[in-house]
């Protein structure tokens, strides 16, 4: 079996399959769907429930993906933040995977995948730092980029300075 089959099948039991393939609506179901990586960049998409961003890094790195980056987008008219998290695997069977985790955004509150991926700690704390979202159990989540006592978000959409 391809390493890429691999990978899949590996997601398609942590969230029981794929997802449609409709890219309107940003309330869909969790699974995996394919797309196409000229188009969009990447090879997967997966919306993943917040608990599961620990398994799925697991399922990443022991199929030879590494974490290009952690990124957010606000949500306001839905009341969500999305969190982003760019795999990579490069080589004989190059993969892109992008992973949506959607967040309540009053309470934006996820696990910390640094443990699996250690690089995760510096992308996490910018995340926190632009959109305020709380990286449970993460080994050091202070600000990194604006002062201790900055009490705002600049990459919210609601923010004025």
């Amino acid at each position: 079996m391809a390493r890429q089959e691999t990978t899949l099948q590996a997601l398609q039991e942590l969230f029981g399959g794929v997802a449609s393939a409709s890219q309107e609506g940003l309330d869909e179901a969790p699974g995996i769907r394919g797309t196409d990586p000229i188009r969009h960049g990447h090879h997967l998409e997966v919306l993943c429930p917040s608990d599961q961003v620990v398994a799925l890094a697991e399922v990443m790195n022991r199929d030879g993906f590494f974490l290009e980056s952690i990124s957010g987008v606000d949500w306001p008219d839905q009341g969500q933040l999305e969190v982003l998290y760019d795999y990579n695997r490069l080589g004989d069977e190059h993969c892109r995977v992008m992973v949506r985790v959607r967040l309540p955004r009053d309470t934006p509150e996820l696990p910390t995948i640094s443990g699996v991926f250690p690089s995760a700690d510096w992308h996490e704390r910018e995340t926190f730092d632009f959109y305020g979202v709380i990286f449970l159990d993460h080994p050091n989540l202070i600000r990194i980029l604006l002062p201790e006592e900055a009490d705002f978000f600049p990459l919210r959409k609601d923010y004025l300075p």
